[in-house]
Formats: structure tokens, sequence, C-alpha cells
């Protein structure tokens, strides 16, 4: 009986030293990096040259709830940030506040949005977006009239994945609200591509 109560006190103890599991930005990591890893490995493509057309994926999803609309590939999914961070609660964001991503295999996209400020053009929302750890601004941001939406556009590069450096980042207002738009890919021009492709459809409710 001594024995038994003595060995369920070790095992209470050395429960209580496991360490907490990752965050959910290291969840991210590693699940774009396991993914890209289960690739089936090919012949290696020739990179494009410079001269080469900007790469572009059809955007035939579309996601539309917290009342705005916005493209994304058919194969992925949003899921919202913040419940998954907090698995009690169904769905966390709301229209004032939230945050989505989506994945897959060559391809990782997040949006966020909050209220924001008459006047305001958006800008402020970038800082969030790119990450002041992983992320870098590879040059400067392009003010860029997508679909009647004035856009702030900046390239990235990123450490979330080495099989996916290259990225961009953007920001605009609608209804009230500013919007933020992040891409990881595995070409230098895919992201602006994909973004312009996105706004396409992008419409929000006020």
């Amino acid at each position: 009986m001594i024995r038994q109560i003595g060995l369920t006190l070790m095992l209470v103890s050395l429960a209580a030293c496991v360490p907490a599991g990752p965050s959910f930005k290291e969840q991210i990591q590693l699940a774009v990096e396991a993914t890209v890893v289960a690739m089936p490995t090919a012949a290696p493509k020739a990179f494009p040259s410079p001269l080469a057309p900007a790469p572009t994926v059809p955007l035939r999803g579309l996601f539309c709830e917290y009342q705005f609309c916005i493209g994304h590939p058919a194969d992925m999914a949003f899921f919202d940030v913040v419940a998954k961070q907090n698995p009690t609660v169904p769905t966390a964001s709301t229209f004032d506040k939230g945050q989505i991503a989506a994945y897959n295999s060559s391809l990782f996209v997040e949006v966020m949005w909050q209220t924001a400020a008459s006047g305001s053009d958006g800008q402020f929302l970038l800082n969030d977006i790119v990450e002041s750890q992983g992320d870098a601004r590879s040059g400067n941001i392009q003010p860029i009239l997508l679909h009647e939406l004035n856009v702030f556009y900046v390239p990235i590069s990123s450490t979330a994945s080495p099989q996916l450096p290259y990225g961009g980042a953007a920001a605009w207002v609608c209804g009230g609200r500013a919007f933020a738009w992040k891409a990881y890919a595995m070409q230098p021009d895919l992201a602006k591509s994909l973004l312009t492709e996105a706004l396409q459809v992008f419409r929000c409710s006020g």
C-alpha cells in the first residue's frame, strides 16, 4: 500500500513537470513544415527567370463570414485563430476584431481585421500582421489601387518555414474596419498575385 502511494506521488510529481505545449505560432510553423516535408519528391524544377510572368493560383474558394468576403485557393479552409488559441470558445473572432488563417503544402495565408478610426488608411495593422520575430520587410510599402480599394502592400521574407521563404503583406480599410492580409509562399512574386485575385471578390459591410 505504501509502495502504491509512493508511486502515485511520483507520477503526479512528474506530470507537474511536463512543459506546456507549443504556442499557436509554433503549431502553425510545425504544421507547415510537416506538410512540406510530406510532399513527394520529384526532379528539381528550374527557377523562373526574372522576366517570367508572375505565377498565379486560381482562387475559386470564397470565405464569407463576419460580414466580409475574400477569395482563397479552393483547397484551403480558413480557421479562427483566436478560437484555436482557446479551444473552449467555438469562435472568438467578431465583427469588430478577428484573425483567421489557412495553409496547404505550399502556401500560408492569414487575415486580420479590427475597427478603424475615421480617416485611417489601415497601415497600422501592417505592424501587427508582419511579425517582429520571423518576418522582415524586403521592400518599401507600395500604395496600389486594387478593385476600388486603396491597398498598402509590402513584400516580406519569412523564417516561419524554410520551404516558404517569400511572402507579402497588405492592409486596407473597408466599411469602418481595417483589414490586413499576409501570405508565405515558395516563389517571390506569388503573394502579390494572390492578393490581387483575393481582392477581386472582396466585399464588406459597415
